[in-house]
């Protein structure tokens, strides 16, 4: 990147090297539940553009109908795959984390009614810049950016 770095900071560091994390949370979406599964997923795109790196430890959010996860998509072979629940995620100093349905996603009991283009508000709890708000638009799945 360039310019990345260039510049010295306090006490003679360079760019933003050890300053605190800063997150944004940007591109949230949930899918709609299919048929009579009320399991579904959110994303989002957690960017940060400090120089420390943050740990996302859980998502909440009241509109959902039960508790939520964190979990961990991985290809079992054919057209299959796996999930499992994961503790926490790294977002790394000067960089993102992109959920997809195919890597790190957020598992989400959906209240019946939600339609598409609802916003949901979800809160992602990092270790160090604490409590983020976000509104993820609901989307069909295959549809609209998933």
């Amino acid at each position: 990147m360039a310019g990345r770095g260039r510049a010295s900071g306090p006490g003679g560091r360079r760019g933003n090297a050890g300053s605190p994390a800063r997150i944004a949370v940007t591109e949230s979406r949930v899918l709609l539940p299919y048929g009579d599964n009320r399991d579904t997923a959110a994303f989002f795109r957690i960017t940060n553009s400090g120089g420390s790196a943050d740990r996302l430890l859980k998502v909440t959010c009241t509109e959902a109908d039960g508790a939520i996860a964190l979990s961990r998509h991985r290809m079992t072979g054919g057209r299959s795959a796996s999930a499992q629940t994961v503790a926490s995620a790294t977002v790394p100093a000067g960089d993102s984390l992109a959920m997809s349905p195919d890597s790190l996603d957020v598992t989400v009991p959906a209240k019946a009614g939600w339609q598409s283009g609802d916003l949901v508000a979800f809160t992602l709890h990092f270790e160090h810049s604490g409590a983020v708000k976000t509104l993820a638009v609901a989307v069909r799945a295959g549809r609209e950016g998933t």
